[in-house]
Order: C-alpha cells, then sequence, then structure tokens
C-alpha cells in the first residue's frame, strides 16, 4: 500500500539525517521581544499601582481555585458545587491584560508557521482579541504579509490596554475593533467576510454552555477561508473544550460534503457537475496541528488529556506584580496550553517519512567504523571560558537565581531552527505522529507517548508508546533524546 503513495521516481527530501530537523516544533524557552517589554511598561506606568496588584492576585487567586477543582475532581473527591467559569472570567478582565501580552507571544509559531511555511495571511480575525496578544504574535510570524486585522472584544478595558500597548508602534495594519460578531457582521461587506487566519484565544472557556460554544464556533468557522486556530488553557477543561470544537468542525464539514456528493450523484446538467465537484475540492476540513489526523481522539475518556507548555522568560514587570508566597519568583515560568489548528479542503496525501529509509543497527555501525574515528579530541569536548556567552546588562535581565542556571540550559535550543532550510519540513500526511508529554530517557532507551495516525489517509488515530533503544536504531535513538514534548515522530 505504501508503493501508492511513494512513487519510485518521486524525489526523496528526507534523509536520516534531516529527519530531527523536519520533526522539530518546540521552541524551547522563548524571551520576550524588547519592543512589549517597554510597551507593557509604559502601560503599568499609567496604572495606580496598588490596583493593579489588586487585580493581579484576584486573577492568581481565580486560576488557583481553578488548579484545586481539577485536583480533587482527580482523586476522586468532587467537589459539591466547582468554581464558576465566569469568576476567571471577571479575574481575566479585571488585571487590566497588560501581563497577558507576554504569555500569548509565540504561541501560534510552532503549530502554524511550521507546519505550513508557505501560509502568509493577509486578512486576520481575532475573537477574544483581550490586550491585542495575537496581534503581537502574529506581527513577529508574519511581519510583511498581515494588511489588515478585525478584533472582537467586548471589554472596553482590554481594548484600551490593548491600544495603549500599541501606541507608538510603526508599520501596524489596518486595525478595526468589534463589540461582537454579530457587529463585525454588519459593519463589514459579505464579500470581506473570508478572513486568512481566524484566532481565539483563551475565549471559548468564558462562555459558560455548550450550545453558545458551538454556535461561536460556526460562525468563527463560517468567518474562516483557510485556517482557523483556537487556543485554551491546558487544564481538563480547556482541553475538553478543544476536543469538542474539533470535533464538531470535523463532523459539520464531512456532513457538508456527503451532501454535496449526493446531490452530484444524481444526472444533473454538465455545468452543475462541473461546480460540485469544484465546491468538493474546496470544502472539508483536517487538523493542521497538534494531531496528525482527522479522527476520534484516542485520550478521550481517559484519565489523560491533551495539553502542551511553553517555557517564558518572566519579565521586570511580572516579577513586580506577582508573588509567590514571599519567595522570590524564577526568571521563567511554563504556560500549559491546548490548542487546535484546522485547515479547510482535503488533507494532502503523502508518503510516510519512513517509507523507504534504511537505518543501520549499531552493531552495523561499529563494524564500519575506522582507526582514525576512534580518536577524540578532548579540547572539543569542553568548552573554554572564551566560548561562554556573556548576558549584555539591560535593566531587564533575569534575576540570577541558581536553579535557573540548570533549567534554563535543559530548554535552550541553539538557533539553528529558524535558520535552516524551510524546505526540510514535515509534510501534512498522516505519517507524523505527535509527542505528548515529556519523553522519557532511561539509559541506552527512551520511551515516548505519542499521538499517530493508524490510516494512510490519517482518518484514524491511535495514543500509544514508543520505545527507541540505541542498539537497534541509533539514528532514531539520537532524534529521540533530543525530541522535546510538542515535537513530531516519523512513522
Amino acid at each position: 500500500m505504501a508503493a501508492a503513495f511513494l512513487p519510485e521516481t518521486a524525489p526523496r527530501l528526507l534523509t536520516p539525517e534531516t529527519l530531527r530537523t523536519a520533526a522539530k516544533q518546540s521552541l524551547g524557552i522563548h524571551l520576550v521581544p524588547l519592543s512589549l517589554r517597554r510597551a507593557i511598561k509604559r502601560y503599568l506606568r499609567d496604572q495606580d499601582k496598588a490596583h493593579m496588584n489588586r487585580k493581579v492576585l484576584l486573577l492568581s487567586a481565580s486560576f488557583d481555585r481553578a488548579k484545586g477543582t481539577w485536583r480533587r475532581a482527580r482523586r476522586g473527591r468532587h467537589p459539591r458545587r466547582a468554581p464558576r467559569r465566569p469568576q476567571r472570567a471577571v479575574g481575566r478582565r479585571a488585571a487590566g491584560g497588560a501581563l497577558e501580552g507576554a504569555v500569548g507571544l509565540r504561541r501560534y509559531r510552532p503549530p502554524v508557521r511550521r507546519r505550513l511555511p508557505e501560509f502568509a495571511p493577509a486578512k486576520v480575525l481575532d475573537f477574544g482579541a483581550g490586550p491585542s496578544s495575537a496581534l503581537w504574535a502574529m506581527r513577529a510570524v508574519w511581519p510583511k504579509s498581515i494588511e489588515r486585522v478585525n478584533l472582537v472584544e467586548p471589554s472596553k478595558e482590554m481594548q484600551r490596554a490593548g491600544q495603549s500597548l500599541l501606541d507608538n508602534l510603526k508599520g501596524l495594519p489596518l486595525i478595526h475593533s468589534y463589540d461582537s460578531i454579530q457587529e463585525l457582521n454588519r459593519k463589514i461587506e459579505k464579500h470581506e467576510r473570508g478572513h486568512d487566519l481566524v484566532v481565539s484565544s483563551y475565549a471559548l472557556g468564558e462562555i459558560p454552555s455548550l450550545s453558545d460554544r458551538i454556535t461561536i464556533v460556526r460562525q468563527l468557522w463560517d468567518l474562516t477561508s483557510d485556517v482557523l486556530v483556537l487556543l485554551e488553557p491546558g487544564t481538563p477543561q480547556g482541553a475538553k473544550i478543544i476536543s469538542q470544537m474539533r470535533s464538531y468542525i470535523l463532523w459539520m464539514e464531512k456532513e457538508y460534503c456527503r451532501k454535496i456528493e449526493k446531490s452530484s450523484s444524481r444526472p444533473p446538467s454538465s455545468m452543475k457537475s462541473i461546480v460540485a465537484q469544484e465546491a468538493s475540492l474546496k470544502n472539508g476540513s483536517f487538523v493542521v496541528a497538534p494531531c496528525p489526523h482527522d479522527g476520534r481522539c484516542p485520550l478521550e475518556n481517559s484519565d489523560k488529556y491533551c495539553h502542551f507548555v511553553q517555557r517564558l522568560e518572566r519579565t521586570s514587570s511580572q516579577r513586580a506584580y506577582k508573588r509567590s508566597k514571599g519567595v522570590p519568583l524564577r526568571g521563567f515560568e511554563d504556560e500549559k496550553f491546548c490548542y487546535v489548528a484546522l485547515r479547510r479542503g482535503k488533507r494532502p496525501e503523502e508518503a510516510w517519512p519512513l517509507d523507504g529509509l534504511n537505518f543501520e543497527t549499531l552493531k552495523e555501525r561499529h563494524a564500519k567504523r575506522k582507526p582514525e574515528d576512534l580518536i577524540i579530541d578532548y579540547d572539543d569536548q569542553f568548552p573554554s571560558e572564551e566560548d561562554e556567552e556573556v548576558p549584555v546588562d539591560g535593566g531587564d535581565s533575569l534575576v540570577p537565581y541558581a536553579s535557573d542556571e540548570h533549567e534554563l540550559s535543559l530548554f535552550h535550543d541553539s538557533e539553528e531552527a529558524e535558520e535552516e532550510d524551510q524546505t526540510i519540513r514535515a509534510d501534512l500526511g498522516g505519517g507524523w505522529g505527535r509527542i505528548i508529554y515529556s519523553p522519557i530517557r532511561r539509559g541506552r532507551q527512551v520511551q515516548m507517548d505519542v499521538c499517530r495516525s493508524t490510516r494512510r489517509d490519517a482518518s484514524e488515530g491511535a495514543f500509544e508508546r514508543v520505545v527507541v533503544t540505541r542498539s537497534k536504531n541509533p539514528t532514531l535513538h539520537f532524534q529521540a533524546r533530543r525530541s522535546l514534548w510538542g515535537d513530531l515522530w516519523p512513522f
């Protein structure tokens, strides 16, 4: 069956050496850009410090209540009355949103840019825009392509915070703000409603009922001409919302395509038949990320939930307003989130990355070694003091805690991924699984929990444990030892 997807004349772009480059999706730690740090400082300078401290404490308390609820639920002690979702919404809105811009930055880079390197949106819609966090991220990822941005944010306080953060910035696209989707639809022409990219970040969880969420997501999908990205906090509730909306959009488009095929099966005129064929190619939907398939989520009805983590630098503004029981805050924090990116159309049928590739065992590799390969240059094994980077001193540098030096080194990736040739990438076929949770490294073997497609057409998927040993496949073992939570894995 693999031969049908891999013609003999097709060029092989991936090799055992380039698999890791294509699979790399994670960013390691991300440093907040200087322009955003300065914008947040300007905004906070005009606010009452005591007032902001109270709002940040309120926001932190709402998160702690939500975490405590889910911990008790997982232990089997369900509270009599779970905290209402609007409490978290009030905390988020009341905080003014200035610090949230740093948290949301660049979340869209791994799921969209790495999977769709040719994607360059011109018209964008941000639902639940808050302080325009998504706009900062999109300007960093697509600085030249974005021409128009429509923001939907009901909170006037959040709108003012977003405008304040964007003041004095150059090269901004045309920006329009709306209080609701209904107002957006009233004020723009019908032919202008298609957006290349539609984003909903931390907004669906603030809608209390499932039916209302479905209504909103259906409206967002109708406004999407290409890619829709949904993000929620990395909690069981956030993962449940993402899973429900993912299932609904895939089911809705599948039903729509089925109706088109049924109508085209009748003997219509030749013109209607051509129109139906073109519509069937344009309609449909598939998951760009994180799922490698369009089937039912294999983690449904289990004690696990799909989420990811982004390590983010804490700026001096965050450390000034946030407290941790009297203990100084670390120079970074791990932001957990859930997301799904869906695209209109049919998933492309691609050869699976390991089709036709041959790997040497460790025994075979040792048999090919030459005597000169065994000579070790010890000067290259240990960096000298001259090779160590000296941080530039600035007013917004990190607090040098002893624990940071070790933990940050685990997440600091070289800048090679940003400079590598974009032609070496993972395709959108079903042959790339997604690593869920951190890989476990034990001696000469690596264990990874991977969500993968079980069919060549990516219509079904499964969640399984993959074990890679050094003796059987040193090439994939080398890749597995350097893989992080959220990276892709080839099949």
